[in-house]
C-alpha cells in the first residue's frame, strides 16, 4: 500500500508541495491558462509566463485569492495533473495534509479538504493544518511548548500575524493585503511621478531586486514601461529611493498591526517574544531590511526564515510524520459547517 505523505500549501501566488518519499519540494506559480472558458491550456511557471501578453483567447486566473479557493474546478484539475506529472508514483492511498489561513469561515477552510475528498484518487486520510502552526514547525520551532511564539507571514494576497502558544492560536489577525499590494502601489506611483505605466510583472521585479524597509539604498534598476503622455515605450532607471516611497504607507500599515497584536499579547508571552525574536516568513520576507525596519518599530530582534517561501508546507510533513505533532492537525466534519 502507497505510504507516501503530500504536504501541500495553497498560496495565492505559488503552490508549494513537500513529497515526503522523495523528499523535494515542488514550488510553481499557482496560475491557470483558459482556453473556451473552462478548458486548461496550461498550469504553473507555463501558464504565468503568459500572464500580461496572452491574447483574449487565453484568459489568465488565479484560483487562490485573498488566501480562499476561488475556482474550485479548475484548481482541483491543476493540482491533480501537476502532482501526476511530477510524481510518477500511483497517488491512490496517499496522506495529505493542507495548511489552511486561520481567519476564514468553517465553509472556506473545508474546500481546501474537499478538493482532496471529491477527487478520484481514494486518499488514506487528508487533514487540514493552521499555517501559522505549520510555519512555526517547518521553522525548527516546537509549537507544543508553552512558549509565546510570534510569526508574521508575509504572503501574495495575506499577511498573517499570530502568537502561538502550546499547540494553539493565541492572538491571530489576517491583514486583506500583501506582496500583490505592494506592487500595485509600485505601478501607481510611477504612474503618478513620471507618467510611466508598468506591468505587475515588472512592478514585482522592482520590489524583489532594489525594495527595501527602511529608507537609504542607492542602487537602481532600469525597466521598461510606457509613456502615458506620448503613448510610446521608454526606458527608464528606477531609484531604490522611488520603490521605498512607494511601499513605505504598506509597511506602516503592518507595522501598526503588529504593534496592536504585541499590546493585546499577554505579558507572560510577550517574555517569550522579546527574549525569541519575532519570526517573519512567506515570500515578502524576502524584502531588503525588512526585519531591519519591525526592530526600529518594536525593539524586538526579528529572525527571518530560511527559504521563507517554503517553511508552511516543510512543517506540514513533519507535523503528519511525528507522533508528538499530530494534535496540531484538525479534521473536518460536518459539525464544523454549523
Amino acid at each position: 500500500m502507497n505510504n507516501n505523505v503530500y504536504g501541500i500549501d495553497f498560496g495565492t501566488c505559488n503552490l508549494k508541495v513537500f513529497c515526503k518519499a522523495s523528499g523535494k519540494i515542488l514550488n510553481e506559480k499557482n496560475t491557470i491558462a483558459l482556453i473556451n472558458k473552462n478548458e486548461i491550456y496550461a498550469y504553473g511557471d507555463e501558464a504565468y509566463a503568459m500572464y500580461e501578453k496572452a491574447p483574449e483567447s487565453i484568459e489568465i486566473t488565479f484560483p487562490v485569492v485573498n488566501g480562499v479557493i476561488a475556482d474550485f474546478n479548475n484548481l482541483q484539475n491543476y493540482v491533480f495533473n501537476f502532482l501526476e506529472y511530477n510524481n510518477k508514483s500511483n497517488l491512490k492511498g496517499s496522506d495529505f495534509v493542507v495548511a489552511v489561513p486561520t481567519d476564514i469561515t468553517n465553509v472556506e477552510k473545508r474546500a481546501f479538504y474537499e478538493i482532496f475528498d471529491k477527487s478520484k484518487v481514494k486518499a488514506r486520510s487528508i487533514n487540514l493544518c493552521e499555517k501559522p502552526i505549520a510555519d512555526a514547525v517547518g521553522m525548527g520551532l516546537d509549537a507544543n511548548e508553552p512558549t509565546g511564539i510570534m510569526i508574521v507571514n508575509l504572503g501574495a494576497d495575506t499577511t498573517e500575524i499570530s502568537v502561538i502558544s502550546l499547540g494553539g492560536l493565541v492572538l491571530s489577525e489576517l491583514l486583506h493585503f500583501g506582496g500583490n499590494r505592494f506592487d500595485e502601489s509600485i505601478i501607481s506611483y510611477l504612474r503618478r511621478e513620471y507618467n510611466l505605466v508598468i506591468g505587475q510583472k515588472t512592478a514585482k521585479a522592482l520590489k524583489e531586486t532594489i525594495g527595501s524597509g527602511l529608507p537609504g539604498r542607492e542602487d537602481s534598476m532600469v525597466i521598461v514601461g510606457r509613456n502615458v503622455v506620448s503613448g510610446l515605450p521608454v526606458e527608464m532607471e528606477v531609484k531604490a529611493e522611488d520603490v521605498y516611497k512607494a511601499l513605505q504607507a504598506n509597511l506602516e500599515n503592518i507595522c501598526y498591526s503588529i504593534k496592536l497584536i504585541l499590546e493585546k499579547t499577554p505579558p507572560e508571552l510577550a517574555k517569550d517574544i522579546i527574549h525569541s525574536g519575532i519570526y517573519i516568513t512567506g515570500g515578502g520576507a524576502q524584502i531588503d531590511r525588512l526585519a531591519d525596519l519591525f526592530t526600529q518599530i518594536t525593539n524586538i530582534k526579528v529572525n527571518v526564515a530560511e527559504n521563507p517561501e517554503e517553511t508552511a508546507v516543510r512543517g506540514l510533513v513533519k507535523i503528519v510524520s511525528e507522533p508528538k505533532y499530530k494534535r496540531l492537525l484538525f479534521k473536518i466534519t460536518n459539525l464544523d459547517l454549523k
